[in-house]
């Protein structure tokens, strides 16, 4: 690479740019308030989703709609978290059509996901639901490899494949648990859209980290939150739209009287799983900025190995041998992604000190 070249920041786990941007500390701060968000929200929001279902909600559209509605509130961080001047660059900014055609193609591909999910969490119990959602990592593996040019090493491909087993057993079990009235057919559903909305999930992060690097070229957490709110704010828009058009809304009312436990919680339950996506949200593209979209998606991946536990105390969803041994190679995975995280950071410190060193001797 020569001197004056940009180092892409894929080459190495943690971004150069990111340290030249923000004190170490901070980075260090940033980084583990969006990974506390991402595994608080999204167990949070898996559990009131099921929640929602298992006490008499049917709405796919209303499910869908709260993983984004609540995007206003990203306006306080937004004002209230300071970003570090930006530097200098030659680089012409993208133009308002660009940006604007960018946020609309995420939002309707985030729509889409949202959907994907919800249609697989009223079909599957939450422990199912979160293990066969860790087959996100291997999607993502696959889609920074060709997307963002990320590197394969054998940790990282072992990884990616032990994850994919993992929700495959989920997969092909028939007594991995679910809603009692659901039939055969409708959990093979439930299993589809969930592996399939864990594909798009994975694209939507790296189509996102390349709009980061390659289009918006900002280097401040503010884009983090100007992205998401924009993109919620589509995919809300869409999801109003097929919430009247398929007549789903007429039904709100009678859901919400005969609610199990009551008008109250019902909209309690919708408020605060709409703010747990939120969190969810905004640390999972906090993390692709500070990191990359690969490291956001090993993240959730330790999210939804939680969320089968916190399933079990609240639902009392049944732990089979076939559930127990998901959750070890899940686990596993994400340990192996991690191991190769640790030697990709000494790998950045090694190459920062050696420039350290050689600056100061010339």
């Amino acid at each position: 690479m020569a001197d004056n070249e940009e180092p892409n920041p894929t080459d190495i786990t943690i971004s150069a740019l990111s340290f030249r941007k923000y004190e170490r500390w901070q980075w260090w701060f940033l980084l583990a308030l969006c990974i506390a968000f991402l595994i608080v929200g999204q167990s949070g929001a898996v559990i009131l989703g099921r929640f929602y279902y298992d006490q008499g909600g049917n709405s796919t559209w209303m499910a869908t709609l709260v993983q984004t509605v609540a995007f206003p509130l990203l306006y306080v961080p937004f004002f209230l978290i300071p970003s570090p001047p930006e530097a200098s660059t030659s680089s012409a900014p993208p133009s308002i059509k660009i940006i604007v055609l960018i946020y609309f193609a995420l939002g309707l591909l985030l729509a889409a996901n949202n959907m994907m999910y919800s249609v697989g969490l009223l079909y599957l119990s939450a422990s199912t639901y979160s293990l066969i959602c860790a087959s996100q990592l291997a999607f993502n593996a696959v889609f920074s490899y060709f997307i963002n040019s990320e590197k394969f090493s054998a940790f990282i491909i072992n990884s990616a494949v032990i994850v994919t087993f993992s929700s495959a057993l989920l997969a092909v079990n028939e007594d991995s648990g679910g809603p009692s009235v659901v039939s055969g057919s409708k959990h093979i559903i439930g299993v589809l859209c969930t592996v399939g909305a864990s594909a798009v999930y994975s694209l939507l992060l790296c189509l996102m980290q390349l709009s980061f690097r390659k289009v918006l070229k900002k280097e401040t957490f503010s884009v983090v939150l100007e992205m998401q709110i924009y993109t919620s704010l589509v995919a809300s828009c869409a999801c109003i739209i097929g919430l009247f058009a398929s007549g789903e809304w007429r039904t709100l009312h009678g859901e919400m009287s005969s609610f199990g436990k009551g008008g109250v919680a019902y909209v309690m339950t919708l408020v605060w799983t709409a703010v747990s996506w939120q969190l969810t949200s905004v640390a999972v593209v906090g993390l692709i900025f500070l990191v990359s979209a690969l490291y956001s998606n090993v993240i959730s991946t330790v999210a939804l190995a939680v969320t089968p536990i916190a399933a079990l105390i609240v639902f009392h969803d049944k732990m089979n041998g076939v559930k127990i041994i998901s959750m070890l190679l899940a686990l596993w995975g994400f340990s192996s992604y991690i191991y190769q995280n640790y030697l990709d950071d000494l790998k950045a410190r090694r190459i920062a000190a050696s420039k350290t060193q050689n600056v100061s001797t010339c």
